[in-house]
């Protein structure tokens, strides 16, 4: 299998992944997952925050927490995501042109690129766009992006998680 082969087959497989029947349904079950969100009285109830007394409790409510407020907890890694692609616009500018040069050229539905200087096939279209995004993209520091997304979510919610408190109906159910 030749490399315009390959890259043609993934490009597709890429394209088929963001179809408009599979954002239908993913939207159809981020609506419903959204619809399970804790209201932020719930959320933000101060008088629930306390110091934790051994490593067991702090178990205990992570495993309760992440459980109980798994919706909230998305929406705010969500946040992240978004405030760091606004803070690293470049990372932001190679992300839309990297989807818009993939969707571009899918709609040429393998057919060559007729200009008034010369044809250009998809894998030479493809090549060009890999040769301007590539380096775009290490100069748009993904990883460090990625890192800080990490850091930043998991700090944020694990933390909240371990200094949430149960409540009291489920210290009951676990007794019984």
């Amino acid at each position: 299998m030749s490399l315009s082969q390959f890259s043609n087959i993934a490009f597709s497989q890429f394209s088929e992944r963001l179809s408009l029947d599979r954002l239908r349904s993913d939207a159809g079950s981020l609506t419903t997952r959204m619809g399970s969100i804790r209201p932020p009285q719930e959320f933000f109830d101060f008088r629930r925050l306390s110091k934790p007394e051994n490593f067991g409790e702090i178990q205990s409510r992570v495993g309760y927490n992440l459980g109980y407020f798994s919706s909230n907890y998305a929406l705010i890694a969500a946040l992240f995501f978004v405030y760091a692609l606004i803070t690293n616009l470049l990372l932001l500018f190679v992300i839309i042109f990297v989807v818009l040069g993939v969707l571009g050229i899918n709609k040429l539905h393998g057919e060559d690129l007729v200009l008034p200087f010369g044809r250009l096939t998809t894998s030479q279209l493809y090549t060009g766009l890999l040769c301007v995004a590539i380096p775009l993209g290490f100069l748009a520091s993904p990883i460090s992006t990625m890192m800080w997304l990490i850091g930043a979510s998991g700090i944020s919610i694990f933390s909240h998680a371990a200094f949430m408190e149960k409540p009291i109906e489920t210290i009951f159910e676990e007794q019984v």
